[in-house]
C-alpha cells in the first residue's frame, strides 16, 4: 500500500510538472552555481582544471518532513567549462552494485571543497556531500578525496566513502598530530555487543588504503558525550603505535576537562 501511494504521488507530480511546463512563463529557473574552485594553480595543472558545483531549485520529492529540501547537485571536475567532468562524481553516494537513478543516492548537500594537506607536498581535493532526508531525520554523508596526476593530467579519486548519520556514524579526515592526512570511519556493528567498526584509512602513493579495523570498546547507548571517534583515539593511536599507557592521552580538539578511561574508551 505505501509504494502504491509513493508511486502515486510520484505519478502526480511528474503529471504536474508536465502541464506545467507547457504553461507559458512557467520554464524551470536555470541551475545555478553553488561552488566554484580553481584547480589550476594549487595543484599546478596543464589544462585549466576547475572544480564546479550546481544546483536548481528546491524539490518537493522528499519524504523529509521539512516538505522541501534542496534539489540534486551535479558535481563537476572539468578542463573544458564543464562540456565533460572527469572523474564522474555522482556515485559518491552509490553502494557498489548501486544505482544513480535513485534519488538517496544522489547528492542534494554539499559543504564547501576544501584543498588539504596529508603530507607538505601533497594536496587532495575534499568533497563532502549528502542526501536528501528519509522520513526519521536519517541522512547518507559522504566524503570524497581526489588527487592529480600530472603526468596524465587528469584527477583521480584518492578515497571515497559514505555512511548513515542516525547511529552516531561519522567519516572525519584529520588535518594535523600524528595520524595527519588519515581518514577515520566509525560506523555501527550489526551484532552483539553493539559498538562500531572503527576504520583507518591512511594515503600510500595516490590512494588511501585501510591501517587498521577494528570493534571499538564504546557501546552504542553508552551515554559517553563524546563522538565515538573521540572516545576511541587513545585505542585507534595505541594500536597503531603512536600512543602508549603513561604519555598524555590524545584529547578532543573542544577540551576534556577530566580525561579518564571507562570500559576501554575516553571519557571526559
Amino acid at each position: 500500500m505505501l509504494g502504491a501511494m509513493r508511486t502515486m504521488r510520484r505519478g502526480v507530480a511528474t503529471t504536474m510538472l508536465a502541464m506545467l511546463a507547457g504553461m507559458p512563463g512557467s520554464a524551470a529557473a536555470p541551475a545555478k552555481t553553488i561552488a566554484s574552485l580553481d584547480l589550476s594553480k594549487p595543484f599546478a595543472t596543464r589544462s585549466p582544471w576547475r572544480f564546479v558545483a550546481t544546483q536548481g531549485a528546491d524539490t518537493t520529492d522528499t519524504p523529509s518532513a521539512d516538505g522541501s529540501e534542496p534539489c540534486a547537485i551535479r558535481l563537476c571536475i572539468t578542463r573544458d567549462a564543464g562540456h565533460s567532468c572527469h572523474p564522474l562524481l555522482d556515485t559518491l553516494l552509490v553502494a557498489p552494485g548501486g544505482s544513480t537513478n535513485d534519488s538517496f543516492t544522489q547528492p542534494h548537500y554539499l559543504d564547501r571543497p576544501a584543498l588539504v594537506h596529508p603530507a607538505d607536498a601533497t594536496t587532495l581535493l575534499r568533497i563532502d556531500v549528502g542526501s536528501l532526508h528519509a522520513g526519521n531525520g536519517d541522512q547518507l554523508r559522504g566524503m570524497a578525496l581526489l588527487s592529480y596526476n600530472r603526468a596524465a593530467d587528469e584527477f583521480s579519486m584518492a578515497y571515497r566513502y559514505f555512511v548513515g548519520h542516525n547511529n552516531n556514524q561519522e567519516i572525519r579526515y584529520l588535518d594535523a598530530g600524528p595520524l595527519r592526512g588519515a581518514v577515520i570511519v566509525a560506523e555501527p556493528t550489526q551484532d552483539a555487543p553493539f559498538g562500531y567498526w572503527i576504520t583507518v584509512d591512511r594515503l600510500a602513493g595516490n590512494v588511501y588504503h585501510q591501517a587498521l579495523r577494528y570493534r571499538s570498546a564504546t557501546r552504542y547507548g553508552d551515554n559517553n558525550p563524546l563522538a565515538v571517534i573521540d572516545a576511541e583515539m587513545p585505542n585507534i593511536q595505541q594500536r597503531l603505535g603512536l600512543w602508549h599507557s603513561g604519555q598524555p592521552m590524545p584529547l578532543p580538539a573542544g577540551g576534556c576537562p577530566r580525561p579518564h578511561m571507562v570500559k576501554g574508551a575516553l571519557w571526559c
